[in-house]
């Protein structure tokens, strides 16, 4: 048996805010979505999360993940300069001693979305 893929699904009370959020800050594309089942898809580049509304099988009070979010890009300092006017920071862009250069934010639920780049 071989894992080929890792689609985060994050659970949200608004999804029309969240996929807002996700497509118009971050610039994801919507590839898929159904009202009727509070459901989404989305992706960027080689990142793809899908978004849903709690249910009966999920009970929700809101953001518990109890970490982050880490995405790795070709050009973090851009990536930075884009976002942090946009959305709520985490901590601002630094290089640190594990050798990436790297920032944090926080999407519209409260999820904490880390941007990084290897700085050596």
């Amino acid at each position: 048996m071989k894992l080929t893929y890792l689609r985060p699904m994050i659970y949200t009370s608004d999804l029309p805010g969240t996929i807002d959020f996700y497509t118009n800050i971050l610039g994801f594309t919507l590839r898929g979505y159904n009202e009727d089942w509070g459901w989404a898809s989305l992706d960027k580049d080689d990142v793809a999360l899908m978004l849903a509304k709690p249910n009966e099988h999920t009970p929700f009070t809101g953001p518990s993940f109890t970490g982050s979010f880490y995405f790795t890009t070709d050009d973090v300092d851009n990536l930075w300069e884009e976002l942090k006017n946009k959305a709520k920071v985490c901590y601002e862009i630094d290089t640190f001693e594990w050798e990436m250069r790297e920032f944090a934010i926080y999407d519209n639920n409260g999820y904490i979305l880390q941007f990084g780049q290897p700085s050596a």
